[in-house]
């Protein structure tokens, strides 16, 4: 008999005596898998980003970057443009949020753009020029993008690419002389530092000249006591010195020619100091200031502003000082919750200054470590379902003594027994792989507590290789990010009521939801008890606490006008749902600002009307209202409609019943408008933290049920009836199925 017919002989023998070894690893196979469709489904699928109608905005290995606009009466009092009140009604964006400009800019005009970053400033009379870096995805090189606002940067509308070449450019330092508008990108891999000119602005430019020739990156320059200054980078530099490099040129010309300070290269050794320029210098109360990248912990991780106090042909001193800007609390919820690299500040024709930045969500890197990271949990996945099969089947079977002696016919000499070194060797394997395997048997008994504890151990162990592996494969980024609507952001005001019985509820409530980036302040409307203090909170965001006189239902919308936003979420403090719902739902409130927009749907029908749960309402395929325990309004007509005289009699019944204030508002909706009034988004999850504790206000649901069927009652004799249901799925991105 052929040798590999009798291994296989063998094989098959050693399998049918050990079918336990097979059938586990495909049983593991099949679980693992379930498990990741499972954990896809209902973990990452609930915060993965809508598919967008153009190309671009894909990851990048660079980053994610977007641009932001500040305001301030100095350069070192800036806050971002949301806390300025600036908005478009046309969108309903009130206020307008950053990022102002972002990827889907270009993208959307049909230049598919992964980024936007290094954004320069030119204020031409009242219109502001934007000039930055676009990573184009078609050459995955930078170009040149423009945009214009002429709203003093609340809005932006992208005018084209205004410099494209056959290498990367990026840092487009803008800057006018002698009635000329020149521009000095960062073009190093050309092997030099160009200056180009308009000639139809902001479209259209010229080679001037080649002003250094040295890879030089982030120039940037500066007219300063006689002279003009240029600071510059080496980038053919290697290791630490990558980007803790700066160097010093002077000249009397931003032309040239251009001179190397005798001092070259002012820094070359730590990275966090900030060498590498991160924006336009700037001369402000006669002092020049210096703008640098901290590079520490990943590349643009923070902007560093330098005092220069000496700054000669043969001296330069600069010392650091507080940039007056507050570090992002949102960490990758926030557009540059990781990183910020670069700022150009001008000062207005008015007095005032306004500034550009670009941020990002994710380290540089982050997208190849994320698959890196999940190619590794696949791989330690495979070799634990191998370990796992080879340990059942090192248990539950023995080897035949004969296995190495099979013949094909009784009289025929075997091939081993013709080779007997081989034979012993072989042997000697069996032999010592049947004593390891009695060894386990010994340890590992499947039948027993122990055995079956172990298995269930590496079964957990292989679930969380799963999980871990479908989360940096499939689940992007790891940020919970903001939807755009007409090509803005925005923020909104979250509202809720509780007592002081459910302050461990408020607490985990804030330090969630805090984090949410749309969120801008949290407004806690304290009933009864003794409120706490707002340093107990851990929040990324202000709190808010409003102490009412009376513990009544109809203080949820009370008019307040220290609300700054015209979007409010009125959601309970015993509620946990996902930032990505949370978004979703304010962006369809933008779309329909006039309507209530939540995550509860009911469907009240019948004569007289009955209150039902959402299966009711999931039977009939519609619903009719929503409650407002967990749903966006406008701030200002909601809570005026509220207290107005029409709905004096149906707060009334509230306060006597003690419930249906939810209810109230959806009638006072429905009597205003013949159209509709309220639209459904359905969260991926969501608990009520309350269920965990004794502070739920209605345990017993037929008595709440009842109750809440007479308001209907009392409600419809006031206002008239609910409209009829608008039907489930009706959405084209699927968000109220």
């Amino acid at each position: 008999m052929a040798p590999r017919i009798r291994w296989r002989l063998a094989a098959t023998e050693f399998l049918s005596r050990s079918p336990s070894a097979v059938s586990f690893l495909f049983s593991s196979l099949l679980a693992s898998g379930i498990v990741a469709v499972a954990f896809f489904w209902f973990v990452v699928s609930s915060s993965r980003r809508p598919v967008l109608a153009f190309d671009g905005c894909g990851p990048d290995s660079e980053g994610s970057w977007s641009i932001g606009v500040y305001y301030g009466s100095s350069p070192f009092s800036l806050s971002p443009i949301e806390l300025h009140g600036s908005n478009k009604s046309n969108n309903s964006a009130w206020p307008i949020a950053n990022p102002v400009l972002t990827c889907a800019s270009p993208s959307n005009a049909g230049y598919p753009t992964n980024f936007v970053a290094d954004p320069f400033l030119y204020v031409q009379d009242s219109i502001l020029y934007l000039f930055f870096e676009s990573k184009s995805t078609t050459m995955m090189k930078g170009n040149i993008g423009v945009a214009r606002s002429f709203d003093q940067g609340g809005t932006w509308e992208f005018v084209g690419i205004a410099l494209r070449e056959d290498w990367h450019l990026s840092y487009p330092f803008v800057f006018s002389y002698q009635n000329q508008i020149y521009m000095m990108p960062e073009g190093n891999r050309k092997g030099d530092l160009r200056l180009y000119r308009a000639v139809n602005f902001p479209l259209k430019w010229t080679l001037e000249k080649v002003l250094i020739r040295k890879p030089l990156i982030d120039a940037s320059l500066i007219q300063y006591e006689g002279y003009y200054w240029l600071f510059a980078s080496d980038f053919t530099r290697f290791g630490i010195e990558r980007n803790a490099e700066l160097e010093v040129w002077y000249s009397t010309s931003p032309l040239g020619p251009w001179k190397q300070h005798p001092r070259n290269p002012i820094y070359q050794a730590d990275k966090s100091l900030g060498a590498r320029n991160g924006g336009r210098p700037f001369i402000y109360e006669g002092s020049l200031y210096r703008l640098g990248q901290d590079c520490g912990q990943t590349y643009g991780r923070k902007v560093r502003v330098y005092k220069v106090e000496i700054l000669s042909k043969e001296e330069f001193k600069e010392v650091p000082v507080e940039l007056g800007i507050e570090e992002p609390k949102k960490d990758r919820n926030a557009w540059n919750g990781i990183r910020y690299h670069h700022l150009d500040m001008q000062q207005l024709p008015s007095g005032n200054w306004i500034a550009v930045m670009d941020g990002d969500r994710v380290p540089s890197g982050d997208s190849t470590m994320r698959f890196l990271l999940g190619c590794t949990f696949t791989l330690l996945l495979i070799l634990l379902i191998m370990f796992i099969g080879f340990l059942v089947g090192a248990v539950n079977c023995t080897f035949p003594p004969n296995c190495c002696t099979t013949s094909s016919r009784r009289n025929e000499t075997s091939w081993l027994r013709n080779h007997p070194y081989i034979n012993l060797r072989a042997r000697r394997y069996i032999s010592g792989m049947s004593r390891y395997g009695s060894s386990i048997r010994e340890k590992i008994n499947l039948k027993t507590c122990s055995g079956k504890l172990v298995l269930c151990f590496l079964a957990l162990v292989g679930t969380a290789f799963v999980c871990m592996s479908v989360h940096f494969l499939l689940g992007g980024n790891g940020a919970e990010e903001a939807y755009m609507f007409g090509g803005q952001y925005s923020q909104f005001t979250m509202v809720t009521m509780t007592y002081e019985a459910r302050l461990w509820n408020l607490k985990l409530y804030v330090k969630h939801y805090s984090r949410c980036e749309s969120v801008r302040e949290i407004l806690v409307v304290w009933n009864k008890g003794n409120p706490p203090k707002v340093d107990e909170f851990d929040s990324a965001v202000p709190v808010r606490i409003r102490v009412e006189k009376h513990n009544s239902l109809n203080n949820r919308f009370k008019v307040d006008p220290l609300i700054k936003t015209r979007a409010v979420l009125e959601l309970d403090d015993d509620i946990m749902m996902t930032c990505n719902d949370v978004e979703k739902g304010f962006r369809v409130w933008r779309e329909n600002p006039e309507r209530l927009v939540g995550f509860y749907p009911r469907l009240l029908d019948g004569r007289p009307p009955q209150y039902r749960n959402e299966r009711y309402a999931r039977g009939k395929n519609g619903y009719n209202v929503i409650l407002t325990g967990a749903a966006f309004m406008d701030s200002e007509y909601a809570f005026n409609k509220y207290w107005s005289k029409q709905a004096r009699e149906g707060r009334t019944f509230v306060d006597r019943s003690f419930n249906c204030e939810d209810l109230l508002m959806n009638f006072l909706y429905a009597n205003a408008s013949l159209g509709r009034t309220v639209e459904y988004v359905h969260p991926a999850w969501a608990i009520d933290t309350s269920k965990l504790s004794t502070a739920a206000i209605s345990r017993n649901t037929q008595v709440h049920y009842n109750i809440r069927t007479n308001c209907l009652s009392k409600f419809s004799a006031l206002y008239g009836p609910l409209p009829s249901k608008w039907e489930f799925a009706s959405r084209p991105d699927g968000w109220d199925r």
